[in-house]
């Protein structure tokens, strides 16, 4: 019998509450820098605020990274949080017409000690701690609505 893989692991027990803040990482399979495509960054940049449009999220801030992506939401009580994952991931991957992520996400419900503001930096500065460029203000698949 087949187990089940570590991102269901990560998340067993454990249910999305609605009006939660949520910090989501999800990551391509095998690593592979799908979206070190500038035509691919930008599919998947508009599908977070399509998430939005959906009713599933607010989406307060983002960055996509070659290989994965880092994504601040308050979860409208919609959709659960693995149904707003799966239908972002599901969208993107058939917008570019092939199967891309590895199965899971990591996700962190934020404690109302923990400062937004703080972490939604730590997520735009991604980019920069990575190297891929030496101002933010050079990287452009990230976004935050206090911009």
């Amino acid at each position: 019998m087949d187990s089940p893989h570590h991102g269901y692991r990560l998340r067993h027990g454990r249910c999305s509450q609605p009006h939660q803040r949520y910090l989501i990482t999800a990551v391509t399979r095998n690593r592979t820098p799908c979206f070190a495509d500038i035509r691919r960054a930008r599919l998947l940049s508009r599908n977070f605020l399509e998430m939005d449009n959906q009713g599933a999220c607010t989406t307060l801030c983002f960055v996509v990274m070659p290989d994965h992506f880092h994504w601040l939401l308050d979860l409208s009580g919609k959709y659960s949080l693995s149904q707003t994952v799966g239908m972002l991931k599901s969208q993107t991957a058939r917008a570019i017409g092939q199967s891309i992520w590895q199965r899971g996400f990591h996700d962190h419900a934020l404690r109302e000690q923990e400062d937004t503001l703080q972490i939604a930096r730590y997520i735009v500065a991604n980019p920069l701690r990575a190297g891929l460029v030496k101002s933010i203000k050079d990287y452009p698949y990230w976004y935050a609505v206090w911009l």
